[in-house]
């Protein structure tokens, strides 16, 4: 058993530590260098942070779930203007359905939940039609009610895979040619990076300053494949349900100490 699992299992130890992380958090952010316009985060670990506190893998999801607010709520008080949270791969459409099913029923109250917050803009990030039809219509309506909110753009990227986004954003690429009666010569032509990134999911916003992952992983895992091209990366050995401001703001220091050559 690891000290993080102790100090779950221990209340009044854990009292007493975020009491201490709360004061070191504060001298952390008084001297921060730079915060980024738009982080990243695969919330990873859910499930072995499950395991290590005795609960059920639907409680660790719920618990990351529940995490996702306070988060936002940290990235308000830093300034930053886009979040893009990974909450369900493509292959995680894979999972037995015994797993799948409460976890996307998790997924779409916790958007629907966001939404009501009326603090952030939603933006679903997706492949849409891999979703149940009650998934994708709760995602869609949450970006519809959202879209006048002056907030953090929070991109959900729900059914997301970095490979499948490319795909999809060459495809979207070449209906909208053949639509004008491009020729595949002449596209060949003129394509540019820009053409494709003008199809991404993100398309309009800037790229990821920072991607933040959890749970001690040392992979993007088909994340953000394009738009990291020139991101920092931070990988975290919390587990997502028990990633604290602290942890946070760890972070935001490591990127403000980094000198970023964007590929110079």
């Amino acid at each position: 058993m690891g000290l993080r699992d102790v100090v779950e299992r221990t209340p009044g130890l854990r009292v007493l530590l975020d009491g201490m992380y709360g004061l070191y958090g504060r001298r952390v952010e008084v001297h921060l260098a730079r915060t980024p316009d738009h982080i990243g985060v695969i919330l990873d670990g859910n499930r072995r942070w499950a395991r290590a506190t005795g609960g059920s893998t639907a409680y660790g999801h719920q618990r990351g779930a529940d995490k996702i607010s306070e988060f936002l709520g940290w990235c308000d008080e830093t300034h930053v203007k886009v979040v893009t949270l990974w909450m369900l791969s493509t292959d995680n459409l894979d999972r037995p359905a015994d797993e799948l099913v409460p976890l996307l029923g998790i997924i779409e109250d916790a958007v629907t939940n966001l939404a009501a917050a009326r603090r952030w803009r939603i933006h679903p990030v997706g492949a849409l039609d891999l979703l149940p039809q009650h998934t994708a219509d709760i995602l869609k309506r949450a970006a519809e009610e959202t879209a006048g909110i002056d907030g953090i753009t929070v991109n959900v990227a729900v059914g997301y895979g970095g490979r499948h986004e490319i795909a999809d954003a060459v495809r979207s690429l070449l209906q909208e040619h053949a639509g004008r009666g491009t020729s595949i010569e002449e596209l060949a032509e003129i394509l540019d990076v820009e053409h494709i990134a003008e199809h991404l999911y993100t398309k309009g916003q800037p790229d990821p300053d920072l991607v933040i992952r959890t749970s001690g992983e040392q992979r993007l895992s088909g994340f953000l494949l394009w738009q990291s091209a020139h991101s920092e990366f931070y990988f975290c050995e919390a587990y997502w349900p028990a990633f604290r401001k602290v942890d946070f703001l760890r972070a935001l220091r490591a990127f403000g100490d980094r000198s970023r050559r964007m590929g110079l």
